[in-house]
């Protein structure tokens, strides 16, 4: 099931990322993932509200993009914490895999760096006309 999250949520490129902002209410919002050292990170910019949130409170859902409104792609959702990663060594870790992946990183720039301990994950899959289901739970 995690090279399966690992495709759906890496294939364009972009997720989706569900946050709650301090009135609880949620937030979502676009993020880059970044898989690497088999972890799941998600860079942000300097101060941005999704990291506020996360920052706050680091409950969090990510889920892959969807083009179309059959999901004929699959889905794939994780649920979790969001670590901020503040230790030096770790974050240029990070800069390098981001470089390999794009081409770019976030060079003389404060950004925003969680990985996600992954607590559960759920995929649906369209086979024919129906979905199947998949769950995985941490406990």
């Amino acid at each position: 099931m995690a090279a399966l999250g690992q495709e759906r949520l890496d294939r364009h490129g972009l997720v989706m990322v569900a946050t709650l902002r301090k009135n609880g209410w949620p937030r979502i919002s676009p993020v880059e993932p970044l898989f690497f050292n088999g972890q799941l990170y998600l860079g942000m910019m300097w101060r941005s509200q999704k990291a506020l949130d996360l920052l706050r409170d680091p409950r969090c859902c990510v889920h892959n993009a969807v083009s179309d409104r059959m999901a004929s792609e699959g889905e794939f959702k994780v649920y979790g914490q969001a670590l901020d990663i503040t230790n030096p060594e770790e974050r240029q870790e990070y800069l390098k895999a981001l470089f390999q992946k794009i081409g770019d990183q976030p060079i003389g720039h404060e950004f925003h760096c969680f990985a996600i301990d992954i607590e559960s994950a759920a995929a649906n899959t369209l086979v024919g006309e129906e979905f199947q289901h998949q769950v995985w739970k941490a406990h």
